[in-house]
């Protein structure tokens, strides 16, 4: 069984080299084993419940339990920007007009905002080529929604993801080589690799002090605003299918998009209910699959499982539930995957 578990102490050489295979731009996963430590170390501390929200932040692996492999990962951080600032550029519109002159024009501007501080926050989410099959991504994606909803009361109302931008075939920024680069004489991975470990002071102290005009960019920097890496399409697809939805901020990097809802929007908190386990034979039904959670905060694991909830029980086989760490008689979280499909609860 393929599953999605709370990070280990002992995942720390596994995530050096997954990291390794991520391409620009993903800023919350980089392959620096003290980065990547410390990271390990902050989510352990919050799933013991001995962070302060400022530094709150969860980490997840996804395994296969056949082989042990670590195929993929991706976090919730719980707050951003109470310890470091949460910079986006906040898309508006102004209007210029003449009525003397007849001219009426209408133009974008690009303002920096701190619109989203106090949001939560989901992110790192990467699976490794060797593991981009059918559903296998949407697994991974929801599984942190599968957490939000197990532990609702441990996040915000609102909830936020940044997305990676567009990056030309040669590695590039469009963006970030028509306004980054001019503000901070740096180039992109330079920039991105200190906004990662917490150096942003340079942004404050660099940042344009002015809305930007979008109409006076270049027009490949124009029309990669609020457009998503070709990688990271499918996320996207993922998160809008959850109720997450762009509202006008972007990364202040790249201009990939931002996602934003509230919490209690999301389709796996609104649908996703709770059963009790018991083992056997899978139930035949008509191929439907389940996301299933455990209720563990440290030991957290969510699989796909065949079978939904019928009158309160989730049958799940004697490999899967070992998987997830259950037993007969326990509390699990069930998400029917076909959107819709109601479990049985007489």
């Amino acid at each position: 069984m393929i599953v999605v578990r709370a990070v280990k102490t002992e995942d720390l050489d596994a995530l050096v080299s997954l990291a390794q295979e991520t391409g620009p731009g993903l800023t919350t996963f980089k392959p620096d084993r003290d980065a990547l430590a410390a990271r390990i170390e902050r989510a352990t501390k919050t799933f013991e419940g001995r962070a302060e929200p400022r530094e709150a932040g969860y980490f997840f692996v996804m395994e296969d339990t056949a082989t042990g492999d670590v195929a993929g990962v991706c976090g919730i951080e719980v707050q951003v920007g109470l310890e470091q600032p949460f910079y986006n550029y906040r898309v508006s519109t102004v209007v210029h007009a003449s009525q003397e002159l007849g001219i009426w024009t209408k133009m974008s501007l690009l303002n920096i905002s701190h619109d989203l501080t106090g949001y939560a926050e989901v992110c790192s989410l990467f699976l490794s080529p060797r593991y981009r099959a059918h559903g296998v991504g949407g697994l991974l994606s929801r599984s942190r929604f599968m957490f939000m909803a197990q532990f609702r009361e441990r996040f915000p109302e609102r909830l936020c993801a940044e997305l990676r931008g567009h990056f030309d075939a040669d590695g590039t920024s469009p963006f970030w080589r028509a306004v980054g680069s001019h503000f901070y004489q740096i180039d992109f991975n330079a920039a991105d690799y200190l906004s990662a470990h917490g150096r942003k002071s340079f942004l404050a102290e660099l940042m344009p002090r002015y809305p930007v005009y979008a109409d006076l960019l270049p027009q490949e920097a124009q029309a990669v605003i609020g457009v998503t890496h070709r990688d990271t399409a499918p996320a996207r697809k993922m998160l809008e299918a959850e109720g997450l939805r762009y509202q006008g901020h972007v990364d202040i990097f790249d201009a990939g998009p931002v996602l934003e809802c509230h919490v209690n929007d999301l389709r796996t908190v609104r649908e996703s209910v709770m059963a009790t386990v018991a083992i056997g034979d899978a139930q035949p039904g008509e191929g439907v699959r389940s996301l299933v959670s455990n209720t563990s905060m440290a030991r957290f694991r969510v699989g796909v499982a065949p079978g939904i909830v019928e009158n309160g029980t989730m049958v799940l086989s004697a490999a899967d539930a070992a998987a997830l760490e259950v037993r007969e008689g326990d509390p699990v979280r069930v998400l029917a995957l076909a959107p819709g499909k109601k479990p049985n609860k007489d």
